[in-house]
């Protein structure tokens, strides 16, 4: 052990097992994290190594770490800022008078700044229970990395099937081969003439000329309307792909959650009947171009209680083409599983916003594979392919002789068709993607300077808890139309009037005047829920925390309170009609899956034994398949769920809604980042609204960035 570790706390395994049992007790480190370090040294005392406590230390950190969405950790960076690399200790955590009574029990930040990397590095290599990947050990260690090795796995699979698929040849390569001429006349068709650079089409092009690509871009950038002319230009090439012998390609869409799904359903079908399918080459027929979307865990085939899949490499799914929609929410375990279950030869296409929040689990991919999206990087060799088959010059801002081989296969999308110019949401959401949320903006905000934005409290700089909890609540009931600019009237988008944007009342008011009873028939009570939950879909409370008064159990509380106190649902806790509920797990019995909303009815269908109509509760939620078709299920059948006037940031990823109201708490947390601000933002369809518990908490926020520790565009720019 190196000399410069001159705490007593690194000097005996019994020590700093102790100070990490006390850790967990103060929950600054979970169950889990102890329990992995205990298993470490349990390993090491088999062998009959003398163990440094160091790699207990480590072991225990790595796995927080991963607990809190890192696939590793860099060693180096954690020696140079402890504090910021685990946010240790958390904002709340328990008390524990132990560790205020010793001061030798030292916060982790504190420990680690007596540590070198040079005493990390001398520690673990003499561990028998860490490998450089050459065998098996719990913790693996390269370039400076500690993983878990099943972390390290999950990543040396995605980067392999990357890798090969990048290295696979394409049909349309030679800029004068049949297949790339059917290329180009299929996107000259698609796209016609238009913009002097038009991003689409260049980012079909550069997707139909690889096995891999990725296309990212913000909301209202067109990622449907891409990716469904790039599959109808990819049938079109399908005919003169000699692998193919003039059959179409198989192809499979999928999105990671059932609302992220339901959501492609929604549009992608509309984007289909639009195709010019009659004028391109290969004799395209519509069916050929998918419109039903699944889940991932669904087209892989989960099994129950088990992290493995009906599909794997040894029972590959029958598809040469397959696009993942909202790709920022797939964590690395899913991701290596869906490289698993791919054949050799099939496409992946991923699509998402790259600066969207990453996933709830470990691993933020397609942040990492898209880390420099903003400046090209395309090879000369790939500019001059483009311009032969699009006839579109690329920027020479993106134009890089040392661009790297995934930079060719990363495409953004550059402009938004669903905000105007001067949309307030459009505005604010771009100043805070570039950290730059300065007076003048926040000023605007406060003074409703914007159609579409309003900050109801952000005149004050930290407003009673109480004051702004009954803001919060009223907000709900009725959405505060009258603090928007022309109080919400007359404004016109895409040459329509939009109506004032709506609170929680309006979908309580249409099910409460509903004017069916036991003699309609099913097909009305249908109608009448696909209407509730489109009402329903006007407005929601995004929240960044889950715990306190600021996170969504409080303010799910809070709000069905004041719903109860002014007559709007019959009871605030328990089953009552009314009810919006989010399913938090995936049911395939029920055919529900994780993120899928529904609303609680009463409903005249239950007949006692002498004849009356009983009323009885029905959660109707919307089927995911793409009909306006309904499921009714009874409210004793659903086990994972909760309340949903609030829902955190993270879970509304895939969705979207009329008018979003985003609520941060009066102080900066570790989760109060850009990305979680800017996804929240982007929430919002026509109307957004800010409360805050503190007003500097949101310009603090979007200072702070998601950086997750990874290995995977490090590997990627190596090949």
């Amino acid at each position: 052990m190196n000399g410069t570790l001159n705490t007593p706390l690194l000097t005996h395994l019994d020590k700093t097992d102790a100070l990490l049992e006390q850790w967990q007790q103060a929950e600054w480190i979970r169950p889990l994290d102890l329990g992995f370090a205990r298993l470490i040294r349990a390993l090491s005392e088999e062998q009959g190594e003398t163990l440094s406590p160091l790699v207990l230390l480590l072991a225990a950190l790595t796995s927080h770490q991963v607990g809190r969405g890192h696939v590793c950790i860099d060693l180096e960076t954690l020696l140079a800022d402890a504090d910021t690399t685990l946010s240790l200790p958390p904002e709340e955590p328990a008390t524990n008078d132990a560790l205020s009574a010793d001061p030798s029990h030292l916060k982790p930040a504190d420990l680690l700044t007596r540590i070198t990397l040079a005493d990390c590095q001398s520690a673990l290599s003499d561990a028998f229970a860490v490998s450089d990947g050459s065998r098996v050990a719990p913790l693996i260690l390269t370039e400076g990395r500690l993983y878990l090795r099943r972390l390290w796995r999950y990543e040396q699979r995605i980067a392999e099937g990357i890798a090969r698929r990048l290295a696979l040849p394409s049909p349309v390569t030679e800029p004068d081969s049949p297949a790339a001429q059917t290329l180009s006349l299929a996107l000259n068709t698609l796209f016609g003439p238009g913009e002097t650079v038009d991003y689409q089409k260049l980012a079909c092009a550069l997707a139909a000329r690889s096995r891999f690509s990725v296309i990212t871009g913000g909301p209202g950038t067109g990622k449907t309307t891409t990716v469904v002319n790039l599959l109808a230009a990819l049938q079109a090439v399908a005919g003169e792909d000699p692998e193919r012998a003039g059959r179409v390609y198989r192809i499979r869409l999928a999105a990671p959650t059932g609302k992220a799904a339901a959501r492609l359903n929604e549009s992608i079908g509309g984007a289909v009947s639009r195709l010019p399918l009659a004028h391109l080459p290969g004799g395209i027929k519509p069916d050929d171009i998918p419109t039903k979307v699944t889940t991932l865990h669904r087209l892989l085939g989960s099994r129950p209680d088990s992290r493995k899949f009906r599909h794997n490499r040894d029972n590959p799914l029958m598809v040469d083409i397959l696009v993942i929609d909202e790709a920022s929410m797939v964590d690395v375990d899913l991701m290596a599983s869906v490289f698993d279950a791919l054949p050799a030869h099939a496409q992946l296409i991923l699509l998402g916003d790259k600066d969207q929040l990453a996933s709830v689990d470990a691993g933020a991919v397609l942040g990492e594979l898209c880390q420099r999206a903003n400046e090209g990087h395309y090879t000369p060799d790939t500019t001059a392919w483009l311009a032969t088959i699009t006839g579109t010059q690329v920027p020479d801002t993106l134009i890089d002789s040392n661009g790297q081989a995934m930079d060719q296969a990363v495409a953004m999308l550059r402009k938004s068709y669903r905000f105007q110019q001067d949309s307030g949401i459009r505005v604010l959401a771009e100043a805070v993607n570039a950290s730059n949320l300065d007076e003048r903006m926040r000023r605007h905000m406060r003074e409703a300077a914007f159609d579409d934005v309003i900050w109801l409290n952000g005149h004050i700089r930290k407003p009673e808890l109480d004051s702004t909890l009954q803001q919060i609540c009223q907000h709900a009931v009725t959405g505060t139309p009258n603090a928007f600019r022309n109080q919400g009237q007359g404004r016109v988008v895409k040459g329509e009037q939009l109506p004032p944007p709506v609170g929680y009342r309006h979908y309580l008011d249409m099910l409460r005047d509903h004017r069916l009873n036991s003699d309609s028939p099913r097909e009305a009570w249908d109608t009448l829920a696909l209407r509730v939950l489109e009402a329903f879909n006007d407005f929601q409370i995004l929240c960044a925390l889950r715990r306190g008064p600021w996170g969504v159990e409080g303010l799910n509380d809070q709000i069905a309170e004041h719903l109860y106190s002014q007559k709007l649902i019959p009871r605030s806790q328990g089953w009552y009609a009314g009810r919006p509920v989010l399913v938090t797990g995936n049911d395939y019995n029920l055919g529900l899956m994780n993120g899928d909303i529904g609303i609680t009815f009463s409903v005249p269908w239950d007949k006692t034994a002498s004849g009356d109509v009983r009323e009885t509760l029905r959660v109707a939620f919307p089927s995911s398949d793409g009909t306006e078709s309904i499921r009714w299920i009874s409210p004793s059948r659903l086990q994972q769920l909760e309340t949903v006037y609030a829902m955190t940031v993270h879970k509304s990823q895939g969705s979207e809604f009329n008018h979003t109201c985003l609520v941060l708490p009066d102080r900066l947390s570790p989760v109060l980042t850009k990305e979680l601000v800017y996804t929240g933002i982007t929430r919002a369809r026509n109307w957004f609204s800010l409360m805050t518990g503190d007003a500097s908490v949101l310009s603090e926020s979007v200072e702070q960035r998601v950086v997750r520790a990874s290995g995977l565009a490090s590997i990627l720019g190596g090949q």
